[in-house]
């Protein structure tokens, strides 16, 4: 069932007046539904910067069709731990030394420092905490220190589960007032301007994995 005026011929509903690379992306995504947002929950929780957060597509679609709550819900918290697993492939190869070319030491240490203590309570606070928490740096340095894998995505599948139920049930009894805030003019300059950021931010980042994986 569609809500709140949106259309299959305008999938963005009220949303259209973002600029338009990002109704584009947005667009597309959207019409993707679950594959879209598990495609973006992927590529969010590996070490891609993205521009349009997993948390904001759940409640564009999830307003959009409650129906979809559940398997919205399946298709982020899947593609996720997918994601993790990558980046664990990775980070577990490098070990502590190659991390700390790419972790800021300090950041390095305070993820260390907590994960050494209390390793399933940090990872639980990463996999709730909504940005700016370092959450892909978090499952980085638990990789490194070569944190158990079934353990480490199992945290993962179940907190982000819990996370994107959050999301869309916010979704779904706030959805109107949400859109509203999307749709100012002030969030439309932000979100273009994060985009910009996150595409040169990406392309450093795959360069620099690539660098270090040939040192």
């Amino acid at each position: 069932m569609l809500r709140w005026g949106w259309s299959r011929a305008s999938p963005l509903g009220p949303y259209t007046r973002v600029s338009p690379s990002v109704r584009h992306l947005l667009t597309l995504l959207i019409q993707l539904g679950p594959i879209g947002l598990f495609l973006l929950s992927v590529a969010d929780s590996s070490f891609l910067l993205v521009p349009i957060g997993n948390d904001l597509l759940t409640v564009l679609l999830v307003a959009r069709n409650h129906d979809r709550f559940v398997i919205c819900v399946v298709s982020a918290a899947v593609g996720s731990v997918i994601g993790v697993f990558l980046l664990d492939v990775v980070c577990r190869r490098l070990g502590e030394k190659g991390l700390a070319r790419l972790v800021k030491p300090k950041l390095l240490a305070y993820l260390r420092g907590r994960l050494e203590r209390h390793a399933a309570v940090a990872l639980f606070i990463a996999c709730l905490a909504p940005p700016p928490f370092p959450f892909s740096a978090s499952i980085a340095v638990a990789s490194a220190l070569q944190y158990p894998r079934t353990r480490l995505l199992t945290i993962v599948l179940a907190m982000r589960a819990l996370r994107f139920t959050l999301v869309g049930w916010a979704a779904i009894h706030f959805g109107r007032r949400i859109l509203r805030i999307a749709q100012s003019t002030e969030f439309l300059w932000a979100i273009s301007i994060f985009i910009a950021i996150c595409i040169i931010g990406s392309v450093f980042s795959i360069a620099r994995w690539i660098r270090i994986g040939r040192a």
